[in-house]
C-alpha cells in the first residue's frame, strides 16, 4: 500500500532534531509571530484559538493546516501592544486551559461519586 506509516502523524522525529514548536516573529506586522505545532491538528489549533481570543490583549488569533497529509498546523498571533508578546499571551492561553481541564477533571469525579452515592443506595434495596 501506497500510505505513510501512521504513527509519523503523532510522533515527532527526535533522531532528526524535530520539536513540538517553533516560534517565528512576524517582520511585517508589529507584535505578532507564528508558533509552528508539529505533529498536531484542528483539535488543538481550535482549543488554542478560541482561549487566546478570550484575552483582551490579543488582537488577533488565526491558525491554518496547509494539508490533510502535512502534520502540522501554524498558529498566528498579533496583541494589541509592544508591552505584552505572543509568546506570553500564548503561555498564559495554555496554562488557562490547563486549570479548565483540572476544574473540569475536579467536577467530573464529584459528579461521578455522588452518582454512584445516589444509585448504590438504590441498587442494594432492590436485590
Amino acid at each position: 500500500m501506497n500510505a505513510p506509516e501512521r504513527s509519523l502523524s503523532f510522533l515527532l522525529d527526535e533522531d532528526a532534531g524535530e520539536v513540538k514548536c517553533v516560534y517565528t516573529a512576524d517582520t511585517k506586522v508589529a507584535n505578532a509571530g507564528t508558533f509552528r505545532f508539529n505533529k498536531e491538528d484542528h483539535t488543538i489549533a481550535n482549543l488554542f484559538r478560541m482561549q487566546l481570543l478570550r484575552d483582551p490583549s490579543v488582537r488577533f488569533a488565526g491558525y491554518y493546516h496547509p494539508h490533510p497529509l502535512v502534520h502540522h498546523i501554524n498558529l498566528k498571533i498579533q496583541t494589541n501592544n509592544s508591552n505584552v508578546a505572543p509568546v506570553e499571551v500564548l503561555s498564559s492561553a495554555i496554562e488557562d486551559l490547563s486549570n479548565e481541564t483540572d476544574h473540569l477533571i475536579t467536577q467530573f469525579q464529584e459528579a461521578m461519586e455522588n452518582w454512584k452515592r445516589e444509585n448504590d443506595a438504590d441498587m442494594t434495596g432492590q436485590f
